[in-house]
Parts: structure tokens; sequence; C-alpha cells
């Protein structure tokens, strides 16, 4: 794949919801045609949704086919040799015009054993908040599965429930087991693993077109939840033109890069880089060739490109596996 590695970019895959609005596209430039477009899948291999590349000699080719072809040179020899041909992150923006449902995510373990999948680790970057807008993270204090079923067959699950106040900028990490909802009024980048397995809790009794409710999974996210409370909000650094350290996980590194001019960037080989535009726009410069990008897209740096350079004025979350 030597000569022919380059900067890919795939097409949104856009998901109604119940809960969706049109900031994904007044906000972050995707090509929605709903009013209720509550999700933007940028990069994904998740079955029946994987990424289609949109640019360059490989548009139209699935991701999953350039990694089954190339693994090295696409994952990294140390993702390869981690993962296999698996693609282990997924990448969203999501946009809450109304409140998520109240959820929580199994562990690796729990999510192998019952679905065959990974857990579903994960963080959100506030990329827009309206006034007053908040999230739903974890418990006040520490509860227990009795404390939760009595408050949940009271309707009173809110109660027990830790509230915080969300605002652009905000970055918060949910380890699996952490029940959250995202609040009415927030555009969030989210990045987790690879996971599609989510536990519905609390719905709000709302009902779709047709009049029906969501299923909920009362019984499967017993002991799938961290019923001690938990601090999820991350404190980073803003230094000019490098890679601020937002989250270091076993799952994933997540960077802040407040772009001004030029940075320079290199990379070991062992691990692809994305890239997400969350304000302004930059070029990248590989080989001899620009590529541009503007707020809201998502790229993907192959780990075979081991030296580029970033230029423009952006603020850019930048992705890796460590």
């Amino acid at each position: 794949m030597s000569s022919k590695n380059y900067p890919l970019q795939f097409n949104a895959i856009l998901k109604e919801r119940i809960w969706g609005g049109e900031k994904l596209k007044t906000i972050l430039n995707k090509p929605i045609t709903s009013h209720i477009t509550g999700e933007s899948w940028e990069l994904s291999t998740v079955e029946g949704d994987v990424s289609v590349v949109a640019n360059g000699e490989y548009e139209g080719k699935l991701l999953t086919d350039l990694i089954n072809e190339y693994p090295d040179e696409i994952l990294g020899t140390a993702v390869h040799e981690r993962f296999g041909k698996q693609f282990p992150l997924l990448f969203k923006y999501l946009d809450a015009r109304e409140d998520l449902s109240i959820q929580v995510h199994p562990n690796d373990e729990l999510a192998k054993k019952r679905h065959n999948s990974f857990g579903k680790t994960e963080m959100w970057y506030v990329t827009q908040a309206d006034a007053d807008a908040r999230i739903i993270v974890g418990f006040k204090e520490d509860s227990s599965p009795e404390e939760y079923v009595e408050h949940l067959n009271n309707n009173s699950l809110i109660d027990i429930l830790d509230t915080v106040k969300a605002k652009p900028g905000d970055v918060f990490f949910l380890e699996t087991g952490t029940v959250h909802a995202i609040g009415a009024g927030l555009v969030v980048a989210e990045i987790q693993q690879t996971s599609d397995i989510t536990y519905r809790l609390y719905d709000f009794d709302r009902k779709d077109a047709q009049g029906n409710t969501r299923e909920l999974h009362v019984d499967l996210a017993l002991d799938a939840i961290n019923y001690k409370k938990v601090n999820t909000y991350k404190e980073y650094s803003r230094e000019i033109n490098q890679s601020n350290t937002v989250v270091d996980c076993p799952y994933f590194t997540t960077n802040f890069i407040p772009l001004e001019n030029v940075k320079g960037v290199e990379n070991s080989g062992l691990s692809f880089v994305v890239y997400m535009c969350i304000e302004g726009s930059f070029e990248l410069e590989y080989d001899g060739i620009i590529y541009k990008y503007i707020k809201g897209d998502t790229v993907l740096i192959p780990a075979a490109m081991k030296s580029y350079n970033l230029k423009g004025k952006a603020s850019i979350l930048e992705i890796y596996i460590s």
C-alpha cells in the first residue's frame, strides 16, 4: 500500500432518532434530510453500518475490506497484533434535541458473554451546548441494585442520579457500567469502543410516531451497572500546537490540538490516527499533496503515513491506540 497511502474520509452514516434534530447540518455540515437526525456515524465497522471511503483511489470501498487487505498499513502493527483485523473504535457526532434515554453499557467480559461484542467505554467532547444543557452521569451517592430497582419502580430514578451542566469544550469519560444520558440541547463528539450494545433503563415514557414506547433492558442492566459514585469530568490543558492529553485509557488515547499555523507530526506506525475537526479548518500536507478539512470532518490517517504537517486554525481531536 506504500504508494497509495493517503488520509481517508468516509460517507457519514446518518441515523434518525426520536430525540434527534437538525444541528448536525447547521453546526457540523452533515448532509441530513430529516428533522430528527440524532447521529452521524463518522467511522464504523459495526455490522450493517460499515463505513464507505468517500475520497481518493479507494472511494467506494468498505473500511473492512481495506483492513483485510492492508491490516498493518491501515491499523498499525500493534493494533493489528492486539485486535486482529477488527477496527476497535467507533466515532460519532450526536445531536440531542431532546434528552436521550438513561442507559448503561456492559463491560468487555459481560458483552463478550452475552453478545460476542466488545464492551463500550466511551468519551464525549461537547461541541455545542444550549444554555442550561446538562448530562446525567452516575449516581449522586453510592447506590445498590435494591435502591436502583426501588426508584425505577417508583418512576423516580432521576432523583438518585447525578446531573452535571455541560458547556462547549467539556469532556466526560464514561467507563462501562456508568449510568448516563446526554441531555437536550447538546451536540457531542463521541469516541467509543466498537460496540452497539446499549441497555436502556428509562426513556421518559416517550412514544414514537406510531405510539410505541421503546424497549427497556432493566433486567440485563442490573449486573452491568456500577453503583459507586464516579467522577467523569476530565480536565485538560490547551497548549497551542501541542497534542494535549484529554483521555488516556486502555482502549484509546484522545488529545486536544489547538492548531495555530503549522504542526509537524511523526507517527510510529504502531496505530492509526483519527482527526475530528471540532472548530475552524485545517490542511494536511503529505507527500507533496494538500488535503483540506472543515468543521465536522473526520479523517482516518493510516498507520503507514508516518510523517505529515497540519496547517491552519482549528480545534482538533486526535485519537489513536497506545
